[in-house]
């Protein structure tokens, strides 16, 4: 069912787009047309664009979710997306700044005057505050920071003090807090004084006069129990309980192993200091995953897939500067065999097979280690144990698929021993892959890097140069 609905959404989206795709091109169509007649341009551009469709873009935008928003900016090229941005009210920029990633958000900003930018992050929360201020110009961000009150600043400071990958980067500070001596009367009263609770408000945390945690109040017991009991009665102490200084990757692994959709961030001494909930904990996983899928290309950053011809270089050109000397060492490797290749033709043939095979068993490998060392389930003493497994794995699919290539070949060349080149050639290939396929993400998370980084142009390397050099080698042992 929750599938059902999520693709129906996205369906709704894709089908806004197009709507503000085919504006934006009639638009244009129309600017077009002006250019082309004597006539005040002024006046026609007024009466036939803004009041056509510029207020049609703008009632399309108004109506969508942020995210949404979000999402059609991504998908337009920049000149597009600035016209688009500039019908987008004053008072939701923030939101959609937030939703955005971040090289589009760069465009954005660049594209904003500095008291625009204020007025878009004066309508933020100190936490929300603290994601976008790396994006935002010093001088705009002492203008926000003057604008606050002091319990604001002082919760955008402690915002902005803790590490990206952290709790304290993830907590909000909007929560609801009672006592644990009052009646579930009086709360449920002080509940309803409230327009609107904050965001994922699953229950209610309990403190003393000192705001020391004493423990949560779910909505669920608040309903169905006695008017008149107290809180303290009823409340949960054995609560999930995070701390700022405590890996967002850890929160991550308890939310979903408890199914939470908020948990209580306390300081050393106990006392509450805010919450975490479920949507950041998901939107810390997207973009995670994101950026893992990315270092495994060889990527810096994020791009904008609009971006200009030279930022798409910068962005690319360090590990394929790093891919262009792997690539070389394979083609000296192969010319140390030219003569080998000259005598055997099916060489030539044959060798990129067991590169191919070997590339792809280690991105296996490489995938499943990255993937656990993410979920806290490597240790670095697990190494060694790690290493047999994966080279068992390795040894029996290569003997497996190696032997049924060998008979392959044996048929094709009618040469026994090319066959039996082969399926060795493919067993060491694919062993060499999981040695390398475990050494990589171990060392990378124990030198304190990020374990997918170039992950896949490094296995690439290895298991293109090990590959053509076993084969080749084993062939110029045995066959010649």
């Amino acid at each position: 069912m929750a599938d059902t609905e999520e693709l129906l959404h996205q369906e709704d989206v894709q089908q806004r787009l197009r709507e503000v795709q085919d504006l934006l091109s009639r638009h244009r169509l129309v600017e077009n047309l002006v250019q082309r007649q004597e006539m005040n341009k002024h006046d026609i551009v007024e009466n036939l664009v803004h009041k056509q469709h510029t207020v049609e873009l703008s009632r399309k935008l108004a109506d969508m979710h942020p995210a949404d928003v979000a999402f059609v900016l991504e998908a337009l090229p920049l000149e597009d997306r600035l016209i688009v941005w500039d019908l987008i009210e004053a008072d939701r920029q923030g939101e959609v700044l937030l939703e955005v990633s971040d090289a589009v958000r760069e465009t954005l900003i660049r594209s904003m005057e500095p008291n625009e930018l204020v007025a878009a992050a004066e309508t933020l929360d100190a936490d929300e505050l603290a994601d976008l201020a790396p994006d935002l110009p010093q001088e705009v961000m002492q203008d926000v920071y003057l604008a606050l009150d002091t319990e604001e600043r002082e919760q955008l400071r402690a915002a902005m003090s803790y590490p990206e990958d952290s709790v304290g980067a993830l907590m909000d500070f909007e929560m609801v807090t009672v006592r644990e001596d009052v009646t579930l009367e009086v709360v449920l009263r002080y509940l309803r004084r409230f327009d609107e609770l904050p965001d994922h408000t699953d229950q209610l945390f309990v403190i003393d006069r000192e705001e020391h945690l004493q423990g949560v109040l779910p909505f669920n017991l608040l309903l169905v129990n006695d008017p008149e009991i107290e809180v303290s009665t009823i409340m949960q102490t054995d609560m999930m309980a995070l701390h700022p200084d405590d890996k967002a990757d850890a929160a991550a692994q308890a939310f979903e192993r408890y199914d939470l959709v908020s948990a209580p961030v306390v300081d050393p001494e106990n006392r509450l200091v805010g919450r975490v909930t479920v949507n950041a904990v998901m939107d810390f996983i997207r973009e995670d995953a994101e950026s893992d899928m990315l270092a495994q290309a060889g990527l810096k950053e994020e791009e904008d897939i609009f971006a200009s011809v030279w930022s798409s270089v910068k962005n690319r050109w360090a590990w394929l500067a790093i891919n262009l000397v792997t690539a070389f060492i394979a083609s000296r490797v192969i010319g140390a065999f030219e003569s080998s290749i000259e005598k055997l033709a099916a060489l030539a043939a044959l060798m990129p097979i067991v590169a191919g095979i070997g590339g792809n068993s280690g991105n296996q490998t490489i995938t499943m280690i990255v993937r656990a060392i993410a979920l806290g389930q490597v240790e670095q003493d697990a190494a060694r144990k790690l290493f047999r497994k994966e080279i068992g794995v390795a040894g029996l699919n290569g003997l497996i698929w190696g032997g049924l290539l060998g008979v392959i070949v044996w048929l094709l060349y009618g040469s026994v021993k090319l066959g039996l080149v082969m399926t060795s050639a493919m067993t060491l290939n694919l062993v060499l892959a999981a040695t390398v396929g475990v050494m990589i993400p171990m060392t990378m998370a124990r030198l304190g890097r990020d374990p997918a980084v170039g992950a896949s142009v490094l296995i690439t390397a290895v298991t293109d140069s090990g590959g053509f050099f076993i084969f080749l080698g084993l062939a110029s042992l045995l066959l010649l």
